[in-house]
């Protein structure tokens, strides 16, 4: 292969003009893959247009004060609301914040369905709306919404961005009992060991897709519905190559409302860790 095709892995390029010693390529006809390098560059693409996905279950007191503090972030941003039938009414609550906020979307569910099948209803919904990129955010200000512009900024750079709790050895939570916290830094010590995904936190639920990875997963065929969830998408963008970067967040548990973690949850992340080694040593992911 001749030096600047090793240099930018590219096969299928129509025109390459040379000008000195830099190569210009004129990405025509590409493959998915390589068609996001044209959307990273900044002298192409500024701040892509982005979606905020929030999933909601009886969310009804931290709704309507999360919706403006996620839309003073940055003018073009806007959000789907993806509600599982809330019995508190958070549903019928975002509603009505709709009518009077057109950046505000609202996604209704038949019922409870669980955390990963509500991300994939958002993606699907954000990529039929034309976004560039997608974040995953919680309702229950555990995700400060101040972290957004950062994630902005870092998906200039990346194809898949973390927010980690614990980058570089540093533990960034809040008001977690002990228990929870040792629970959670293991888990993320486990899956990374059954996964090889190099990033520190892999269950974090912060994070920011850019379309291309979402359009490359097969999300029909994405299986976990708890915080397992997390770990596969991670590890199924890193298997296709994509670039994982992480930031820093200050992680604060919820003040109002219930936790949804039970242990059905932490078992599903136990083994489905282990389901997907198999599924990509076998190449079916």
């Amino acid at each position: 292969m001749v030096p600047w095709k090793r240099r930018y892995n590219i096969e299928n390029s129509h025109l390459v003009v040379r000008i000195g010693r830099t190569y210009l390529a004129f990405f025509l006809n590409l493959p998915p893959k390589f068609r996001r390098l044209k959307r990273i560059h900044p002298l192409i693409k500024g701040v892509p247009r982005a979606l905020v996905i929030v999933p909601t279950y009886n969310e009804r007191e931290n709704l309507p004060r999360l919706v403006p503090l996620i839309l003073r972030q940055d003018p073009e941003l806007e959000i789907l609301v993806v509600d599982d039938g809330s019995p508190d009414g958070t549903g019928r609550i975002a509603d009505e914040i709709a009518c009077e906020e057109p950046r505000l979307h609202v996604l209704h569910r038949a019922g409870k369905l669980g955390l990963g099948t509500a991300y994939v209803a958002g993606f699907k919904w954000g990529l039929e709306h034309d976004f560039e990129c997608m974040l995953e955010m919680d309702a229950d200000f555990s995700h400060d919404p101040e972290h957004i512009p950062k994630f902005l900024e870092a998906i200039q750079r990346f194809d898949v961005v973390l927010g980690s709790r614990y980058l570089h050895g540093r533990v960034t939570v809040v008001n977690w009992p002990i228990t929870r916290l040792l629970l959670s830094y293991f888990a993320n010590v486990y899956a990374r060991w059954v996964t090889g995904v190099p990033v520190a936190d892999l269950t974090g639920g912060f994070k920011c897709f850019r379309r291309e990875v979402l359009e490359a997963i097969p999300l029909d065929l994405v299986e976990s519905n708890g915080y397992a969830f997390q770990i596969e998408m991670s590890f199924r963008a890193w298997r296709r190559r994509f670039r994982l970067g992480e930031i820093p967040i200050m992680f604060v548990d919820r003040d109002i409302g219930v936790s949804k973690m039970s242990r059905r949850i932490i078992w599903e992340a136990v083994w489905r860790v282990w389901r997907l080694r198999w599924l990509s040593i076998w190449g079916k992911l």
